[in-house]
């Protein structure tokens, strides 16, 4: 079965990321064609990049880069659940991100942002990023706003049509998850091969 795991992009005290993660969750909880895991980035607990070899080789010197690597991995899809900080994504998920290349690759990803702009500027900057990580991004998206979806802008009250943008996402995130597997599964046979 697909593997989609909704990663939390923000791990400052105080935020909203881990709530709006779970909601999610429970929208995509109620499907039946993929797998949906919440991968938290506070859990991970990464330290900023701190390999010396550049992720492209995949030589990782430390435990807990493996450990987000074989974490990474094991998914088909993601959807990042990510704030707008100064008009991009936070910079725990930009390192999170920037740890690995390889893992990333050949996968899709669908975004949920929120702010002041509904997250929109984070979630174009978070598109150029995984396609350098070579990640297809698809084009539905839910975009929260501070405004209209979080009362006094700190607790999560979502409008009833943006659990309606939700269904839309993850259906293109499991068809482009799915789509890729050829490739996903070329690219590890080519691995061992060569191993």
């Amino acid at each position: 079965m697909t593997k989609i795991a909704i990663v939390v992009g923000s791990t400052r005290p105080g935020r909203v990321g881990d709530t709006v993660a779970q909601w999610v969750h429970g929208i995509a909880s109620q499907r039946d064609d993929a797998q949906f895991d919440i991968v938290d980035l506070r859990d991970i607990q990464l330290p900023l990049l701190d390999e010396v070899a550049p992720p492209s080789f995949g030589q990782y010197a430390n435990d807990h880069t493996r450990q987000w690597s074989a974490l990474v991995n094991s998914y088909d899809g993601f959807v990042f659940v990510t704030p707008e900080y100064n008009h991009s994504t936070s910079g725990a998920l930009k390192n999170a991100i920037d740890f690995l290349y390889g893992e990333w690759n050949n996968k899709a990803a669908g975004f949920v942002g929120y702010g002041s702009a509904g997250g929109a500027r984070a979630i174009e900057h978070l598109r150029g990023i995984m396609a350098e990580v070579q990640v297809a991004t698809v084009r539905n998206q839910v975009m929260l706003s501070l405004f209209t979806d979080f009362e006094n802008f700190t607790t999560f009250t979502p409008q009833a049509v943006q659990a309606d943008a939700v269904g839309p996402m993850l259906d293109q995130v499991i068809a482009w998850s799915t789509a890729l597997k050829p490739l996903r599964t070329a690219a590890a046979q080519e691995t061992s091969a060569v191993a």
